[in-house]
């Protein structure tokens, strides 16, 4: 998540990692300076956490001493949890998904009591790459459970398509290009009517045609349980 929305962003960088070369490696791209957790803090307006969630302790020894706000991007971190190892400094979290890095993100935030002018600015820093959506923090895990890992589901469902058309005799790339196209596409009709998915799907779909028969394969495969059950899968997860 750092590498995207580094990417989205498109700004010079002030980074640390763990020893992973990661930090170095977007410098080398972007241009900027790889420091520890303790320069980042004391150098940067605004910390972005984008460590693994297990490392929050560990992180915020360094960190919390010398941050001035922090804003946090990990899962199944609270703004409770934030404010345990960050006592005493402004902490907000968002959560954005992965199309940041060619600033078609979705970003998730926690609804504030008072928004400062701080916040404000945070806000809009993100709103650089993708649309900010603001709601309670006990919907975040369902949220998150569409946004987080919806980009990698897209990408499977793309692969089983592509995969499907290579086995009729299209050339993978012809393949990969025509699904990637419709998928966009579809996404724009959606968007366009509102989100209404029930109307796309009526638009597309007529009386025992093709689509019809495509559509009933895919109930008797049981795509519908099968988001269910990985819905409850991640949002179990997240909400620990």
């Amino acid at each position: 998540m750092a590498r995207a929305l580094a990417r989205g962003w498109g700004d010079p960088v002030l980074c640390s990692d763990s020893g992973s070369g990661r930090a170095q490696a977007l410098v080398d791209e972007l241009g900027g300076e790889a420091a520890s957790n303790a320069e980042v803090a004391r150098r940067a307006d605004v910390v972005v956490l984008c460590h693994k969630p297990y490392q929050l302790e560990e992180v915020a020894r360094d960190v919390a001493p010398h941050a001035r706000a922090v804003v946090s991007v990990l899962g199944g971190t609270s703004v409770e949890k934030l404010r345990d190892v960050y006592p005493g400094v402004p902490v907000f979290r968002l959560i954005p998904n992965t199309a940041v890095e060619v600033r078609r993100g979705i970003v998730c935030r926690t609804q504030a009591e008072s928004e400062s002018d701080l916040e404000r600015e945070i806000v809009e820093l993100f709103e650089r790459v993708g649309t900010v959506v603001t709601l309670s923090e006990r919907l975040m895990s369902a949220a998150l459970a569409i946004t987080g890992v919806g980009p990698a589901y897209q990408a499977l469902l793309a692969e089983a398509q592509v995969d499907a058309g290579i086995r009729h005799g299209l050339p993978a790339p012809l393949a990969g290009r025509l699904v990637t196209e419709t998928m966009t596409g579809a996404a724009a009709l959606l968007e366009r009517r509102g989100h209404d998915t029930l109307a796309v799907r009526r638009e597309v779909t007529s009386p025992a045609g093709s689509t019809a028969r495509g559509l009933a394969a895919l109930e008797r495969a049981g795509v519908r349980t099968a988001f269910q059950d990985a819905f409850d899968a991640v949002a179990g997860w997240s909400a620990e």
